[in-house]
């Protein structure tokens, strides 16, 4: 037993679980491992007793000092959260063991004063991690480093951030041999490859699994009248009076929305229903200021708050312990994502997390059992790891370059041991490397992009100003640029993408930070506020906020389709559902799980071709216009496409034979690549995708604090190396990349690969209805309110929907 853990267990008259003991000795025999434990059961403690223990016995032999151990987390809320979690055992057992926080927030005072006299260990991010890198003698501070952990591990595995830590760990690796490294994470599919992208290259490192159940209540909230032809969004404001109970009745409510915008609309429509609840009441996402958003981090603490609008910013294992109930706000896209916001409830041991589901249309209710039958057979996904991505490798290596420079094959033999650089060559590492120097094979003459020397065999920055806008520059999250939002006094509210604050004239009213605000004027980068008097305004809307629904809660609402068409039904939702679905199959057909529905409509706008393969919005919109693609063989045709989650519309002004197309083979995925081309302008979208790239590889400056480049300046620079490489090298690893992004991330052509392959085995029922269906509805409303898109509009699909109610004529 943990000698320091069992002192302060038993303070807090705990017993400790089997998995927290079996970390703690794997720790102590000086292993690296993952640890995957539910929510709310002590990772933490399970990690860090270890850590503590392992310094403990260093100090008595008098070998400790320096940096000891550093935690990594990808939230800076949830850095404040371990903070506070070890310092309290450092506090209640007298420990010498000192924490500092090391984030975007940290003050240049505090970061130097770490710097002289280094803590025993440091809780950061990844960006941070990268620009303690960029200092000079940054191996004299990670010299004596005995421990990483990587906090909620599964957060930064799929993304590019994952990509920068996995690159610090080599470095970190070669400095310190010794060094053990734990990664902590959520239950997600491949948990072995998570393990194994974290420790790739550390041998005889373990998985530690605890063999616990977290108790999970999933209620969808009904509305009172069922909507037989339901269309997307409306719903969900439409029941907002059926959460004033649950609120009412907990501790603390979180409720998650999956955008920005979708929160500061919410949070408005609670306070306009419910004014007394001013002040109990908090709106948290991550464009607010740092102030606002530890207030209500802290209030949510302390129990102040009644109920919090939220969005991912508060998803990751930050412990509030008041918050005993979780609403979340239209589909979650996923059953990890769902599983882990239900965490944020009942978070300690032994109790229940509880979560409402509240649908924004009435075919969103089947989601509801969709996700226990996911939960129960633990279809959660994985999340696909980024590979071979040189625009993070470019910027790692200038940031090496930037500190004390680096020898190339000592590096190259570093990156070779990480999952994402497994399979580089040599050629393309030398291709980095011709790159940060000369700018490539094409940019050579161009002095701006020399950025690293090779003196003496040492690849090494020697220009101030390249050193200071690297440094500006790390990082691999790239928006638009921000705005901040100030008032005119100088208060800062949080920051705006600038395209939206581009869209107003001085005097004009929105809504932000859940304040009614009047634009007065913008300088520098800065949008002057000031309390506005009126009652409406625009609500501002983030890019990127769409989510694809995942494979795995697609595969449960096809299951659960099944289930009804079955009788086998017992869910409350599917029984609430059976006027949909008797109309569905009354006017149509309601499909198996191994039957695809097609229907053709005639309408005054011309031939509809409607088909349900239930993927989610991003393979359907790939899969549309590779069938309109396929389609057009047959006969020459100009189509209009719109899409959901549960299937696509094709629209002509002519007859669309989609019956000759069936006969010739229309879901067939042996050509699948090769129509990909021809029908998705992919050029395009790897040339959007590229300005991400460029300005991670940093082909392209932001610009500097106060003085950041406009963003259609940084398009236009992006999009002119696009096409330089497009034209004269084909082969440019960044271009490849962007390509091979695009296929992986944006048109998931695996899993297309895989639904074509479904589609092809399964029956297909090819119907002629009169008028649009239950299933057709929603489709057909998104393509009209996208046209249109305004109150009126809403008005008059309320009225088409209401007409179809009628019987066919």
């Amino acid at each position: 037993m943990n000698k320091l853990a069992q002192q302060w267990f038993e303070q807090q008259q705990w017993k400790p679980y089997p998995f927290q003991e079996q970390t703690w000795r794997a720790i102590a025999s000086g292993k690296s491992g993952l640890l995957n434990a539910p929510t709310g059961f002590g990772k933490t403690f399970a990690i860090w007793f270890g850590v503590l223990e392992h310094y403990a016995k260093q100090a008595e032999k008098k070998k400790r000092k320096g940096l000891h151990c550093l935690w990594i987390t990808p939230l800076r809320a949830l850095s404040k959260e371990i903070e506070a979690a070890t310092n309290r055992v450092s506090g209640d057992l007298h420990l010498p063991y000192r924490i500092g926080l090391r984030t975007g927030d940290t003050s240049t005072k505090e970061r130097d004063k770490q710097k002289k006299d280094s803590p025993e260990a440091l809780i950061t991010t990844p960006e941070s991690v990268q620009l303690m890198l960029a200092q000079k003698g940054y191996a004299d501070l990670f010299k004596n480093l005995e421990f990483v952990v990587v906090d909620e591990w599964h957060e930064l595995l799929g993304s590019k951030r994952g990509v920068q830590m996995e690159l610090a760990l080599s470095r970190l690796r070669t400095i310190n041999p010794k060094l053990k490294v734990w990664g902590i994470s959520a239950t997600i599919g491949h948990l072995e490859q998570a393990k194994e992208i974290l420790l790739s290259g550390v041998p005889d490192s373990v998985m530690i699994r605890a063999k616990l159940e977290k108790k999970l209540e999933i209620e969808t909230i009904l509305p009172d009248t069922l909507e037989r032809f339901p269309w997307a969004g409306h719903l969900g404001i439409k029941l907002a009076d059926k959460i004033f109970p649950i609120i009412d009745n907990s501790n603390a409510t979180l409720l998650f929305t999956n955008t920005r915008s979708q929160a500061e609309i919410w949070y408005q429509r609670i306070l306009d229903l419910r004014p007394d609840l001013a002040g109990l009441i908090a709106l948290h996402h991550g464009s607010l200021g740092e102030d606002i958003r530890k207030w209500v981090e802290n209030a949510l603490h302390e129990g102040i708050l009644k109920a919090v609008v939220c969005t991912s910013s508060l998803d990751l294992g930050v412990d509030f312990r008041p918050v005993d109930t979780v609403i979340q706000i239209g589909s979650a896209k996923g059953v990890a994502r769902f599983i882990q916001r239900a965490g944020r409830s009942g978070h300690y041991p032994g109790a229940v997390s509880k979560i409402y589901f509240l649908p924004t249309h009435s075919l969103e209710i089947v989601e509801g059992p969709a996700l226990r039958y996911a939960i129960k057979h633990n279809q959660i996904e994985s999340r696909i790891p980024y590979i071979r991505s040189f625009d993070v490798l470019m910027q790692y290596l200038v940031t090496l370059a930037v500190s004390n420079g680096f020898h190339a094959d000592e590096i190259f033999e570093e990156i070779k041991q990480t999952h994402c650089f497994h399979s580089i060559t040599r050629d393309e590492f030398n291709e980095c490397l011709l790159y940060i120097t000369q700018g490539g094979k094409l940019l050579t003459a161009y002095d701006e992009f020399h950025k690293v020397v090779l003196e003496n065999g040492v690849y090494k920055v020697t220009s101030k100003r390249v050193a200071m806008r690297h440094r500006l520059s790390i990082g691999t999250i790239v928006s638009d640029a921000m705005m901040q939002v100030v008032f005119m006094r100088g208060k800062r509210l949080g920051s705006i993408e600038e395209w939206f604050i581009s869209r107003l004239n001085p005097g004009d009213h929105f809504w932000f930070a859940g304040r009614n605000l009047e634009l007065v004027m913008v300088k520098d980068l800065k949008a002057f506020v000031r309390a506005g008097k009126k009652k409406t305004g625009v609500i501002p809307s983030w890019q990127g906020g769409r989510m694809p629904l995942s494979s795995y809660l697609s595969e449960a609402i096809r299951h659960e389709l099944n289930e009804y068409y079955s009788g086998r039904q017992k869910d409350v939702e599917l029984q609430f559902l059976q006027p949909l679905f008797d109309l569905q199959a009354e006017r149509s057909y309601l499909p198996k799980e191994n039957e695809l529905l097609i229907e053709k409509i005639k309408t005054k706008e011309g031939c509809h071709v409607f088909i349900y393969p239930f993927e989610g919005r991003f393979v359907h919109e790939g899969m549309a216009a590779i069938i309109a693609h396929r389609i057009a063989q047959i006969r020459p045709f100009s189509f209009s496409i719109a899409m959901n989650d549960y299937g696509f519309e094709l629209l002509s002004d002519q007859d669309i034979p989609i019956e000759a197309a069936l006969n010739e083979g229309l879901f067939a995925p042996e050509r699948l690549s090769e129509d990909v081309m021809k029908s998705i302008n992919t050029t395009e979208m790897a040339r959007r995708r590229f300005r991400e790239i460029a300005a991670i590889a940093g082909l392209v400056f932001s610009g500097y604090p106060g003085k950041q480049v406009k963003t259609k300046h940084l398009q236009a620079s992006a999009q002119l190396f696009f096409n330089v490489f497009e034209d004269f090298e084909k082969n440019n690893l960044l271009l490849r990349q962007a390509y091979e992004e695009v296929f992986d991330f944006q048109l998931e052509i695996a899993r297309m690969q895989t639904a074509f392959q479904r589609i092809n085995d399964h029956r297909i029922v090819l119907q002629y209805p009169e008028r649009p269906t239950p299933f057709s509805f929603p489709i057909f409303a998104e393509r009209f309110r996208e046209k249109y898109s305004n109150e009126s509009v809403e008005d008059r699909i309320r009225k088409m929907a209401a007409a179809l109610e009628t019987p066919n004529p």
